[in-house]
C-alpha cells in the first residue's frame, strides 16, 4: 500500500503541475510538451486504479493523435506571438474578473465538498467482479447497453462539430476553377454552343 500510495502522489503532481505549465509556459510548443506529460501521468493514475483499458486509450488516443498534431500544426504555422500579445493588457480587467469569479466557484466548491455516505450504493449498474469479466469487457457492457444512447448523441454532436468546422475553415478561391454540376445540368443549346459565320480566309477574332 506504501508502494501504491508513493506511485499516487507522484503521477498526481507531475499531472497537476504538468497541467499548470501547460498554461504558463510562453513557447506553445512547450505547452504541448506539457501537455503530453500530464496525458501520460494520467494514464498511470488510471493504471494504480486497475483501469488498463482506459490508460491505453489515452496514450493512443490523446498522446499518439491529438497532441502530437496539435504539436505539428503549433510548429508549422508561422504565428508570430509577439502581435498576439500587444492586446494582452487590454483584455487585463476582464480576464482577472472572470479568473476571479472561477477562483471563487472552486473554493466554495471544495468548502462544501463531503463524501456523501450513500454514494457507493448509488451506482445504478452493477460492476462485474474482477475475476469474472475483463476490464475492457465491463466497460463495454456499461457503455454498449445502457448507457447506449448517450454514447450515440456524443457521436451525432461530434459529427455536427466536425462539419461545422469544416464548413468555417472552408474557403473558397475566386481563381481556381471547379466543377458546379448544378450549372452544367442547367445548360441549353443556347448556352452550350455559339454558331459563328466565318468568312472564307478569315480566321476567327
Amino acid at each position: 500500500m506504501i508502494l501504491h500510495a508513493i506511485f499516487f502522489y507522484l503521477f498526481a503532481g507531475v499531472c497537476v503541475a504538468s497541467a499548470v505549465m501547460v498554461i504558463a509556459a510562453r513557447n506553445p510548443v512547450h505547452s504541448v510538451l506539457f501537455l503530453i506529460l500530464a496525458f501520460v501521468n494520467a494514464a498511470g493514475l488510471f493504471v494504480l486504479m486497475g483501469a488498463e483499458f482506459l490508460a491505453m486509450i489515452l496514450i493512443v488516443v490523446y498522446v499518439g493523435a491529438v497532441a502530437v498534431l496539435f504539436l505539428f500544426v503549433v510548429m508549422m504555422l508561422d504565428v508570430d506571438f509577439v502581435e498576439l500579445r500587444q492586446g494582452f493588457l487590454n483584455y487585463l480587467p476582464i480576464g482577472a474578473v472572470v479568473g476571479a469569479a472561477l477562483l471563487a466557484e472552486l473554493l466554495i466548491v471544495v468548502g462544501a465538498w463531503a463524501i456523501g455516505p450513500g454514494v457507493a450504493k448509488a451506482i445504478t449498474a452493477p460492476i462485474p467482479a474482477a475475476g469474472e469479466v475483463s476490464n475492457t469487457q465491463a466497460l463495454g457492457l456499461v457503455l454498449y447497453t445502457r448507457y447506449v444512447y448517450f454514447f450515440e448523441a456524443a457521436g451525432v454532436i461530434l459529427l455536427v462539430a466536425m462539419i461545422g468546422a469544416i464548413v468555417l475553415t472552408l474557403h473558397h478561391k475566386p481563381d481556381v476553377k471547379r466543377q458546379n454540376i448544378a450549372a452544367q445540368l442547367a445548360r441549353r443549346r443556347s448556352t452550350a454552343i455559339e454558331v459563328v459565320k466565318v468568312k472564307s480566309g478569315q480566321g476567327l477574332p
